[in-house]
């Protein structure tokens, strides 16, 4: 199924994905830092909502209290 997350207090607006049999795929970020959330994007690849969770829940960007990490574990959290 095709899930879209927006995101609050980061430089990407938007994370893309799918959850098919517990597994998220195609992990897109709308926004942010190119080449770090591509990078996010493949290593998250074929992982399962609460393996994601566990790796990047309160990753804090710049004393945001936030990051596209964290939201990305916020967003397959709520979708899975």
């Amino acid at each position: 199924m095709q899930y879209s997350y927006k995101t609050k207090g980061t430089c990407s607006t938007m994370i893309d994905f799918e959850i098919d049999s517990g597994i998220v795929k195609n992990v897109r970020f709308t926004g942010g830092c190119n080449g770090n959330l591509q990078a996010v994007s493949r290593l998250v690849e074929g992982k399962t909502p609460d393996e994601i969770e566990s790796l990047l829940a309160g990753i804090n960007c710049n004393g945001r209290g936030t990051s596209c990490a964290d939201q990305l574990a916020k967003a397959v959290k709520e979708a899975g």
